[in-house]
C-alpha cells in the first residue's frame, strides 16, 4: 500500500510507535487522535500534537488498519532464500521524506547473513543516506532492524549508518530514477 493523505485516526489501544527523525520508541496510548500522513512498506506515518510516529505494520490495528503479515520462511529454505526475503523486507522501508525504498535509493551497501551454530541467524547491514546531513538516518535503521527482524531465524540485526562512498543519483535504480523524473 503507498499513500500520502491526511487521514485523521484514533487509537484504539496503546501501541509502541518510533519517534520520527530519532528512532526512539515509546508507547501512544488509546485515544490518542492523531492524522496519518503516509502509508509505504507496511508502515504508517503518524503525526500526532507536532510529532511525527512511525507505527510498524503489526500494529496497524491500533490505528483501525488490518496488520501486515509476518514474513514466511519455508522450513527447507536455502540461504539465497533468506537473503531475498532479506532485500524484500529491505524494500519495505521508506525514508519518511522519500516514497521510494531504501534499497531502489541505493543506500543498501551491505547485507551479510551469518547462520549461527544453534540455527538461528546474525544480520549485518551497511547503509548510508542521501546526504551526511539528513537527519533520518536513525528512523531509517529502526525501519531496517524492525522489518528484518520479523523474519523466522533472524535473531540478530545490526545497521550501521555510513558515508563511504558518499551516496550519489547514480546509486538509484532506474526505477527510481525514473520516479523522480532524473531520468
Amino acid at each position: 500500500m503507498a499513500m500520502q493523505s491526511n487521514e485523521p485516526v484514533i487509537f484504539e489501544r496503546d501501541c509502541e510507535a518510533a519517534l520520527i527523525p530519532a528512532g526512539d520508541t515509546g508507547i501512544i496510548p488509546k485515544g490518542a487522535e492523531g492524522m496519518i500522513t503516509q502509508a509505504l512498506g507496511g508502515s504508517y506515518t503518524v503525526y500526532i500534537q507536532g510529532n511525527l510516529f512511525r507505527i510498524d505494520g503489526k500494529d496497524a490495528d491500533a490505528i483501525g488498519k488490518e496488520p501486515e503479515p509476518t514474513p514466511e520462511l519455508p522450513d527447507n529454505a536455502s540461504a539465497e532464500d533468506v537473503e531475498q526475503l532479506v532485500w524484500d523486507q529491505m524494500r519495505r522501508c521508506y525514508d519518511p521524506e522519500i516514497p521510494i525504498n531504501i534499497v531502489e535509493l541505493g543506500l543498501v551497501y551491505r547485507c551479510d547473513i551469518t547462520l549461527n551454530g544453534d540455527g538461528t541467524r546474525s544480520v549485518d547491514i551497511d547503509m548510508t543516506l542521501t546526504a551526511p546531513g539528513c537527519g533520518m538516518g536513525d528512523i531509517l535503521a529502526y525501519d531496517v532492524r524492525e522489518k528484518v527482524r520479523q523474519i523466522p531465524t533472524v535473531e540478530e540485526v545490526k545497521v550501521e549508518i555510513v558515508f563511504d562512498p558518499p551516496w550519489s543519483f547514480e546509486m538509484m535504480s532506474e526505477a527510481a530514477k525514473l520516479q523522480t523524473g532524473m531520468m
